[in-house]
């Protein structure tokens, strides 16, 4: 598996930890970067993966080493092999750097860098008993690897103050915030041309607020009986999915909703490009891909007002309560009733997308990289850079 020329670079050896990019923001997150950060020369690139992960990824860059690992996946199975396995495997690849982009990751890992990314304040909208201790240990280990890391990136300020236990002056220096980014190929229509329904992107589990954006549509249909709601995203949890669509049988809504499930990119960008309104309810995120896509096509948005969505969306966006059943519904009333508005939002979205580049985040996350490097790649890379006299 790990082949001896891997070994006489004279880069910096780095082990992505991918185990944890299953769905969602996180393997949106390792599809974007590893390309750029593999164009960089300073570093060599290994990214572990579970032989189940294989598909979601397949062949990423040539340049890029990737290790598929075959162990039974499930959650402490998972944590063993990464808390001691992995490690083991590290020292023997004379690893200088650990990226683990997920709220933790090996706690004896060489120079861990963690990506504060998962918001820990579902457990206190979970119910399930499951559900809540798997939280709960999220929590405890977050809390381990930020102690022990050398370096963490959190995706957003929000990201940043609320994983960071309350304690984010201490951890000031050791925490950096990194954006995640958003491709060119995201654009808008030109012209742009409403197909009158709402959309929303995600994986479909509890914090997704699914349900409450169900029952305001059943109150906007009172003057739109004809809009209809797609759903794209994988049902993560299968339960929470069969409560939204109970919800939506019992409104009275199944000729209204379409769960599409999981569509590729160039779907996602005609849907983008096409909506009347892009919503997004959700009551924690500590930054969500979907916004930053959505801004960039264009799309009039209506948004939560909770966690890290104001600071991603700046003025881009109608802002409600996602706990406001009638100010969800009114939002989404309101601007499906005036175009001009609609109009504006759409100017100030694309306007605004502009801050986030998945270029900018490689460099800055690369940089992050390199400043825990061990001192013997600065020094050699110093003197590389230093000009002949």
């Amino acid at each position: 598996m790990f082949e001896k020329r891997f070994l006489q670079s004279e880069g910096i050896r780095v082990l992505v930890n991918g185990i944890h990019a299953k769905s969602g923001g996180g393997v949106t997150y390792l599809r974007n970067i590893m390309p750029l950060l593999a164009e960089d020369d300073e570093l060599e690139l290994h990214l572990f993966l579970h032989r189940d992960q294989f598909e979601l990824f397949g062949v990423i860059d040539e340049r890029i080493r990737v290790h598929l690992l075959d162990f039974s996946n499930g959650f402490f199975t998972n944590l063993i092999w990464e808390q001691v396995v992995l490690p083991l495997l590290a020292k023997s690849m004379s690893i200088d750097v650990t990226l683990s982009p997920a709220n933790y990751g090996p706690l004896m890992a060489p120079r861990q860098i963690i990506m504060l990314r998962n918001s820990l304040a579902v457990v206190g909208r979970e119910t399930r008993i499951i559900k809540r201790l798997y939280w709960f240990g999220l929590a405890l280990m977050t809390g381990l690897s930020l102690l022990t890391c050398r370096r963490a990136i959190a995706v957003s300020d929000y990201a940043r103050s609320a994983l960071t236990f309350g304690m984010g002056r201490l951890f000031r220096k050791k925490v950096s915030v990194i954006h995640h980014g958003v491709w060119d190929m995201f654009a808008p229509a030109v012209p742009r041309s409403d197909a009158h329904f709402i959309l929303t992107v995600s994986d479909i589990y509890v914090q997704k607020n699914l349900h409450t954006l169900i029952a305001a549509l059943a109150q906007v249909k009172r003057d739109y009986p004809d809009l209809k709601l797609k759903v794209a995203g994988k049902a993560i949890d299968a339960g929470y999915q069969e409560e939204v669509k109970a919800a939506v049988y019992a409104a009275g809504l199944t000729d209204n909703v379409d769960f599409l499930g999981e569509k590729s990119t160039r779907s996602l960008l005609g849907l983008y490009q096409t909506c009347t309104l892009f919503a997004f309810p959700s009551t924690v995120e500590t930054f969500g891909n979907p916004l930053v896509e959505a801004m960039s096509c264009g799309a009039p948005i209506v948004s939560s007002n909770t966690a890290a969505m104001p600071e991603i969306l700046g003025d881009a966006a109608r802002f409600f309560d996602p706990l406001d059943v009638e100010g969800m519904a009114g939002a989404i009333s309101d601007l499906m009733g005036n175009a001009r508005e609609r109009q504006v939002l759409s100017q100030k979205s694309l306007a605004h997308s502009k801050k986030y580049s998945w270029r900018q985040t490689a460099a800055r996350t690369a940089d992050v990289i390199k400043s825990i490097a061990p001192a013997r790649i600065r020094q050699d890379q110093m003197t590389k850079m230093a000009p002949t006299p």
